[in-house]
């Protein structure tokens, strides 16, 4: 018996691979450890189910009284093939599972403000002339090894100025905030650029929404099912883990249980809030350059809130998609609405959401359902006229950054921060390696991203163990410079393609 931060050591199971997590970092990882015939390892997961931020739940009802299925996490499948080209592979695994999906038509859109419907959709395309200036300049940034900026300086040096505008700051809100849950003010405009370009440059330019009755991680459970026996022993859900201790040859998980985990290697799935708000200790405490990596970058939160209205009372126009509100006093305040009573979708439904982010998200997430419900009600009244706008028979929207598992929804890189910063949040310490969308250099805050993170490192963790141990790890910097090296862009660092794409385009 031995012990580690004064708790007897008592019988911890031996494995040779341990992960936390069952979201789709944790299960691809998984997955690869047994297609290289690894079998022995455990995947520790908080939650009752396998998906982790991929959540669905029951919402309304249908016109026979069982209720819908809607999703409160990751809801598109984004970017999907370009042939010849490479496909995304959760386009790959969608198409596997038979996912129930439809396009989504951003072009599909109303505009409004507090006086009713308004029609300033001459503004995208203003937006998207100084947008192709902003991709431009992010190019001569990465190639010339120039100091980023944010994503507000780029716009602003392109001529796009919204702020006396609320029109156009609630066209900027759909272009911006919409896709990396923050403002122009918070995101680097050379990396939002690389994750855009990565995927819908290389795969395409189509977002597939996924309204699957089975819910959107049907695909991860199909996959989890190929490997893992039902009722198996190496799945532990309900688990929550409070300290990981590693060294450079073992790393030791222990649990909230009183239950503890011996294992060579360890790959942990947790999200980057979880990091950040200290859920978990480590022992020895993380280094310093990975601590420096964990809090230098941001974990968004987005929220989208759920209604269903009587299907015969239906005030908006089904044969748009979307609906975008500018309010007079407050950017990104209810922005923007998507219709699910639409034709592809689920017609006759009544269901309709408005999805917030980061600030507004925390406002909505820390108060009362019935004030938030008030709020979007009185938004919708002005939209379309009070006389129009009927009670609600259902309301729901979850609370992304209070939940302890995940504090938010997914990363993004802030400006001015280098690959080497984003390599040190990437990089193992000892034996214990990290993945994760968070820790993908192209695809941080999709769900691809996560999966190529959890393959790349259970691969990694592979080569480890089929050389007898000898494994140098992953590249870290403890000393740190304010730009990156065109010729840093490479495999050892994460950079996988060129984020100079041209199939999707």
């Amino acid at each position: 018996m031995g012990r580690v931060d004064g708790r007897a050591l008592l019988s911890c199971e031996p494995l040779a691979a341990h992960q936390t997590g069952a979201g789709t970092a944790g299960i691809t990882a998984a997955q690869t450890l047994s297609n290289a015939s690894i079998t022995d390892f455990l995947i520790v997961e908080y939650n009752d189910y396998i998906g982790g931020r991929i959540k669905d739940t029951t919402f309304g009802q249908k016109p026979d009284g069982s209720p819908y299925t809607i999703e409160l996490g990751a809801n598109w499948v984004q970017g999907l093939v370009t042939p010849p080209g490479p496909e995304n592979p959760i386009w790959t695994l969608a198409k596997k599972y038979d996912l129930t999906n439809t396009y989504s038509d951003f072009s599909s859109i109303q505009t409004f403000t507090e006086e009713g419907a308004v029609d300033y959709t001459n503004l995208f395309d203003i937006f998207d002339e100084a947008y192709a200036v902003v991709e431009q300049d992010a190019g001569y940034i990465f190639t010339e090894n120039l100091q980023d900026r944010s994503f507000r300086s780029g716009l602003s040096l392109a001529g796009w100025k919204p702020r006396m505008n609320k029109q156009a700051g609630a066209v900027e809100w759909f272009g911006v905030d919409f896709e990396y849950a923050y403002p122009p003010e918070q995101s680097s405009q050379e990396f939002a650029i690389v994750a855009y370009n990565s995927t819908f440059y290389q795969y395409s330019e189509e977002n597939n929404f996924v309204f699957d009755e089975r819910g959107f991680n049907a695909f991860l459970m199909g996959e989890a099912s190929t490997f893992l026996k039902s009722n198996d022993s190496r799945l532990l859900l309900n688990t929550i883990v409070n300290n990981i201790s590693y060294t450079d040859n073992s790393v030791t998980v222990y649990n909230k249980d009183g239950s503890c985990i011996d294992a060579d290697y360890a790959i942990c799935t947790f999200s980057l809030g979880v990091l950040q708000n200290e859920m978990i200790t480590f022992s020895p405490e993380l280094p310093s350059w990975k601590q420096m990596g964990i809090e230098t970058f941001n974990m968004g939160t987005y929220t989208k809130i759920f209604l269903q209205f009587p299907p015969d009372k239906i005030f908006w126009d089904t044969s748009y998609q979307f609906f975008l509100y500018a309010d007079p006093n407050e950017r990104g305040y209810y922005p923007l609405f998507q219709t699910l009573d639409t034709e592809g979708f689920l017609p006759g439904s009544g269901i309709i959401f408005v999805t917030v982010v980061q600030d507004q998200s925390y406002v909505v997430e820390a108060q009362d359902d019935e004030i938030t419900k008030a709020q979007v009600m009185d938004v919708l009244r002005n939209m379309f006229g009070a006389e129009n706008v009927p009670e609600p028979i259902d309301f729901l929207y979850p609370r992304w950054s209070l939940e302890p598992w995940t504090y938010g929804s997914y990363s993004n890189w802030p400006p001015g921060t280098t690959l080497e910063m984003h390599q040190n949040l990437r990089a193992n310490v000892g034996r214990l390696f990290f993945a994760g969308e968070a820790t993908s250099q192209q695809y941080f805050g999709y769900l691809h991203g996560a999966y190529d993170e959890g393959r790349d490192v259970a691969e990694q963790i592979v080569g480890c163990i089929n050389r007898m141990g000898s494994c140098d790890g992953q590249v870290n910097y403890e000393n740190l410079q304010g730009t990156t090296d065109v010729s840093e862009y490479n495999e050892a660092n994460g950079w996988d393609v060129t984020s100079f794409q041209t199939n999707g385009f």
